[in-house]
């Protein structure tokens, strides 16, 4: 369990704070809105109304008490710069900050952000590809070029087994698990023959997965 301090409650920042509170965490949620910390208050450990590029209310939080800081501010980027610049004054262990815009990340960067993300460029990018391919059920992108698919079973591999096809050798990417009748099978030498209807979760290089299941 971590203690997060999250800063923002938009849209993103509503739906960080019910995951973050689902999976366990301690959080702090903070807002100049009443209204919304009124309504995330079920959900998190506490609450404070309250401007975040105001120092003194910061200071006031102990801010180096948190294991992790999220600035999820949408609409205001100047607020969200005044934020991370205050958060990393203030001895924050690790802030993350959220951005629009390659340029915001640039500056959320200097101003001391240990990572961005990019809520409505990474949906986009999911959308995009999740969507422009009858094959591919999900897509978790990760650094240096690799991605996670869960991917439709060729129909020419149906009937055979994933040690047989020596899909690494072949194609240069990692089958980690199968996916049959709902059910989730992470060894996957004992799954047996694959069959219509299967799903597998490849791990490679984006241009490799996309070459071998033409997605």
């Amino acid at each position: 369990m971590k203690s997060i301090l999250l800063i923002g409650l938009g849209r993103f920042g509503h739906h960080v704070a019910l995951k973050l509170s689902e999976l366990g965490h301690q959080v702090m949620a903070v807002d100049r809105s009443e209204e919304r910390i009124d309504s995330i208050m079920p959900y998190v450990s506490s609450g404070q109304i309250g401007d975040s590029t105001n120092q003194e209310f910061l200071a006031a939080l102990g801010i180096n008490n948190y294991d992790v800081c999220i600035v999820a501010i949408g609409g205001d980027f100047q607020s969200s710069l005044e934020t991370t610049a205050l958060l990393k004054e203030l001895g924050a262990q690790k802030i993350v900050a959220r951005a629009s815009r390659d340029v915001h990340a640039k500056f959320l960067k200097m101003a001391g952000a240990d990572e961005i993300v990019y809520p409505e460029k990474q949906l986009a990018n999911w959308t995009a590809i999740r969507y422009s391919s009858d094959h591919i059920f999900d897509y978790i992108e990760l650094e240096d070029g690799y991605a996670i698919f869960e991917v439709e079973v060729p129909e020419k591999w149906i009937g055979q087994t994933i040690p047989a096809l020596d899909i690494r050798k072949h194609y240069h990417i990692n089958v980690i698990a199968l996916r049959r009748n709902g059910d989730m099978n992470m060894d996957i030498a004992t799954c047996g023959a694959l069959a219509e209807g299967d799903t597998l979760f490849v791990i490679g290089r984006m241009p490799e997965i996309k070459k071998c299941f033409h997605t």
